[in-house]
């Protein structure tokens, strides 16, 4: 029935449609302007994608006959500006933190979010393939929203009610939790064990993304988390090896370096993987030339029509082209607009193409996006070579890179449910351009109205608007805190990335507090113990959709919540 429904509807309504994307750009600027509402006023951004996929489908049935990719293809566009959001507000406040002066022009936020998002554009354009097929990563968020349009077409069956049952229980979980606090943030909290952030962090939604990830990945980013806060927090300084400021350093410098590590090991596989499959298309070109004056068979043309459109966006030709065009078109812009100078904004590209890449690797391993971490990290390389940059452009950097990783995060997502619903990546691709552009403009908009509004003063710890990310941010400018880990870091993450191990995951499991990396562990303990006592294709489906609709709950409460905060702000409430 799910199949006949599908081919039916597909038949009658293009993927990439005119009111697909009305829709999904009046989507796009009402969930920038509240994400960016959100990340600045709570230090969080929720993934917007299942709340968009779902909110999609309704308006589109709404106007008459839809199919599953057409609405696949709008909440691409919907959810896009989100990140973009994200981005900036994960970096730019810093500034305002640090200088007090609101300096910063629209033109010039407005110029690094659309830099930030061509970036993206393209590079995600020439990967798709290698992360969403090739290593086929989980990608948990692009499968939840997967799930959720399947679901929502499947009216009445068993499978659409655990996984809207499951959605209407977190969501109501989150907002007596956030909300109402009746609920707390957090379970088994301590003090007791100095310097690690002991307990769990009371989220169904971060369980749903230790069950979805899978148990390998998921204890590997849990043996990150034992090696930075027992191994180097406590074993370090009980053994006297260090004190605990230099254990704190020790393990934020590991944890950068890992993931920076696994980001220039992902380049090089890369690289050698693009190098042998243009031998391997070369040759299968040449063996599928018919003879002079011959028709062409089956078999040659099925060999001529390997690169199809849904196997890749853009040929191996169009990417050797496109690529460093469209990179140096950024460096340029960057350079003379933004007063980088030549040789920072060459770097700072081809430090965003490294970090879009680390970017794709842990949005699909894990679920999690620190697009903010990228953005130092790529700053921090920048400072070793170019000593004299004003603090304006090392924001600058910072948000550029976490404009194009954010953007990265939720691409590769809507990418993955694309190919669970065998969605053109083509149309998802422009939608995805229309959303981002949107995305941009309004989140340069709204964030530059907000600090005109209310002030400098008004953002950092504290404040009216907390900016945690920023705040790192701020804080990290001042360079590595352990250069000596951060190299070590980099060296083991780019070996065990060339050997195609979870590095990535053990870097965000030594850099992120514990209590969030236990609370994934927990979730994986649980997708351990279900495999075992439930069988079948069946149950493992059920098991898909329960997690599924656990993280499109919690989102989607923090969108709404989002929503309502933003509009009894503006409108005196």
């Amino acid at each position: 029935m799910q199949t006949e429904t599908l081919s039916e509807a597909a038949a009658s309504r293009p993927a990439l449609s005119v009111r697909g994307m009305v829709i999904g750009g009046i989507g796009a600027a009402v969930i920038t302007a509240s994400s960016l509402y959100v990340a600045l006023k709570l230090g969080a951004l929720p993934w917007p994608i299942v709340f968009a996929a779902l909110v999609s489908l309704f308006f589109l049935k709404m106007l008459g006959k839809t199919s599953l990719n057409e609405a696949n293809v709008t909440h691409t566009a919907m959810s896009a500006g989100s990140m973009v959001a994200g981005g900036l507000a994960f970096t730019i406040p810093g500034y305002w933190m640090l200088e007090g002066s609101a300096d910063i022009a629209f033109w010039q936020v407005l110029l690094i979010a659309l830099s930030g998002v061509v970036l993206g554009l393209i590079a995600t354009a020439c990967v798709r393939r290698y992360f969403v097929d090739t290593t086929r990563l989980p990608y948990p968020i692009g499968v939840s929203a997967a799930e959720s349009l399947l679901a929502a077409n499947e009216a009445g069956a068993l499978k659409s009610k655990t996984l809207f049952g499951s959605l209407g229980f977190a969501a109501a979980y989150a907002f007596l939790r956030d909300n109402l606090r009746v609920i707390p943030a957090m379970l088994f909290n301590t003090d007791k064990i100095p310097g690690v952030a002991f307990g769990i962090y009371n989220s169904p939604m971060l369980l749903a993304v230790g069950f979805m990830v899978g148990p390998i990945a998921v204890f590997v980013w849990f043996l990150g988390a034992l090696i930075g806060d027992f191994g180097v927090m406590v074993a370090g300084t009980a053994a006297g090896l260090w004190d605990m400021a230099q254990a704190a350093a020790i393990k934020t410098s590991l944890g950068m370096g890992l993931m920076l590590g696994a980001g220039v090991g992902v380049v090089a596989v890369q690289i050698i993987s693009l190098i042998r499959r243009g031998d391997k298309e070369g040759a299968a070109a040449e063996a599928a030339q018919p003879a002079e004056g011959a028709v062409p068979g089956k078999a040659q043309a099925a060999a001529l029509g390997q690169a199809s459109a849904r196997e890749q966006i853009l040929s191996t030709k169009a990417r050797v082209i496109a690529a460093p065009l469209v990179s140096a078109a950024v460096a340029s812009l960057a350079a003379w607009a933004l007063g980088l100078g030549l040789v920072p904004s060459v770097l700072l590209v081809a430090g965003t193409w490294i970090a879009i890449l680390m970017s794709s690797q842990s949005a699909g391993a894990t679920g999690i996006n620190p697009m903010e971490v990228f953005g130092v990290l790529v700053l921090l390389v920048i400072q070793v070579f170019c000593h004299d940059l004003s603090m304006a452009s090392l924001f600058f950097i910072a948000a550029i890179v976490a404009v194009a990783c954010g953007l990265t995060g939720d691409v590769m997502n809507d990418f993955k449910a694309g190919a669970i619903l065998g969605t053109d990546p083509r149309d998802q691709w422009i939608a995805q351009a229309v959303g981002g552009i949107i995305g941009a403009v309004v989140a340069s908009a709204v964030l530059v109205s907000l600090v005109s509004v209310f002030g400098t003063e008004s953002f950092g710890p504290g404040k009216e608007f907390v900016a945690a990310q920023a705040s790192v941010v701020a804080a990290m400018v001042g360079g590595v805190p352990d250069i000596a880990w951060f190299v070590a870091g980099v060296a083991v993450g780019a070996l065990l990335a060339a050997f195609k191990l979870p590095c990535m995951t053990l870097g965000l499991g030594v850099y992120l507090p514990f209590y969030l990396s236990f609370t994934a562990f927990l979730g994986g303990l649980i997708k351990v113990a279900y495999d075992r006592l439930a069988r079948g294709r069946q149950a493992e489906s059920m098991g898909l959709a329960v997690a599924s609709g656990v993280l499109g709950g919690e989102s989607l409460i923090g969108v709404l919540a989002a929503l309502v905060v933003m509009g009894m702000s503006f409108f005196g409430g």
